[in-house]
């Protein structure tokens, strides 16, 4: 059907598509945990309501990434996750805090709801900084140096913030009221600390990475590459001025806040996702090394030519019914 390359390329781009789609997805309702205000009882059910319907199938994406990752490379899979050991089980047992916090809130004592509240915030925030971490040192080579380390802490840092950045802009869209306003000023102060992560990270790692400088300083590649940090910087500019004129009247513009911060993130993995291919593991195994036999990948592509169709058809799906303001907290 295909050649072994064109196969190995297919699913990396399947895999790449997978994760962009969990960090805006699940990246915004993570945001909206880590943002949960605890002494608010009636905000905190408005939040949660206004995740409520996506945030399972949100995490769907995850699990068919790493699944990609697993069957189409287990090569890199192995490598990868010996590697990341530790902070994959931070992020295990971060997901079932969220998980166990989301229905336990709705069915303990009143006097115990905010407890359960503490602990989903803590889980949103720890699943957030471990997957910054697995990033960090993802792009550091998985160096065990100073370094490696103090940059994955910053890169933790700087994906709970472009998490809650996202997160307060998906409030603005879907909430009204006092609380409207209060995702307003998260939405300025976090989108400050992600364009400063941006920045940073944007810096440090062709500095760390010669390659990446090669790559991204290559006279024939800056002409093409260099609209993306001018497009980046645009977006959180006409961001931060459209924010100051929120909320407006008839709630026009709500939704723009959340579509820039979503193509940043889009822009981001591009820059990123250029600076390391054919690297699957960076300076380590290309795609082509890490790859399966071409003959499983044949058969498994035509699963995947089914399963990712219903995926994407059920959760636009949810979209489209859930789509509106946040109504009233149900559980059912």
């Amino acid at each position: 059907m295909f050649e072994a390359n064109t196969l190995a390329v297919i699913f990396v781009a399947l895999m790449g598509l997978s994760i962009l789609l969990y960090a805006i997805l699940d990246g915004y309702d993570l945001g909206v945990g880590i943002l949960l205000p605890l002494k608010q009882k009636d905000n905190s059910d408005t939040m949660i309501a206004s995740i409520g319907p996506f945030w399972d199938a949100n995490e769907t994406w995850l699990v068919l990434a790493i699944g990609l990752l697993l069957i189409a490379f287990p090569a890199a899979h192995s490598y990868i996750f010996k590697e990341l050991y530790l902070p994959t089980a931070v992020l295990l047992i971060s997901l079932v805090l969220r998980g166990v916090a989301f229905d336990f809130r709705a069915k303990a004592a009143f006097s115990h709801k905010p407890t359960w509240n503490k602990v989903f915030k803590i889980g949103s925030l720890l699943a957030s900084m471990s997957q910054g971490y697995m990033l960090g040192m993802y792009v550091m080579g998985f160096e065990s140096t100073f370094a490696a380390y103090s940059f994955s802490l910053l890169s933790a840092l700087g994906v709970a913030a472009a998490y809650s950045y996202i997160g307060a802009c998906w409030l603005i869209m879907k909430t009204e009221g006092d609380l409207q306003v209060q995702a307003v000023a998260w939405a300025k102060k976090s989108g400050l600390i992600c364009f400063i992560g941006i920045l940073a990270v944007s810096v440090i790692n062709p500095i760390i990475n010669p390659n990446v400088f090669d790559r991204w300083f290559e006279s024939s590649n800056m002409l093409l590459l260099l609209p993306l940090p001018l497009i980046c910087f645009g977006l959180f500019v006409y961001s931060f001025f459209v924010l100051k004129k929120l909320p407006a009247e008839n709630d026009k513009g709500c939704w723009i806040p959340f579509t820039a911060a979503s193509t940043i993130f889009l822009l981001c993995f591009i820059g990123l996702g250029f600076s390391f291919f054919p690297y699957i593991v960076p300076n380590k195994l290309t795609i082509w090394e890490a790859a399966s036999a071409p003959e499983s990948l044949s058969f498994i592509l035509w699963g995947a030519i089914i399963v990712v169709p219903v995926i994407f058809s059920y959760t636009a799906f949810s979209y489209r019914v859930f789509w509106g303001k946040v109504q009233e907290l149900r559980y059912h």
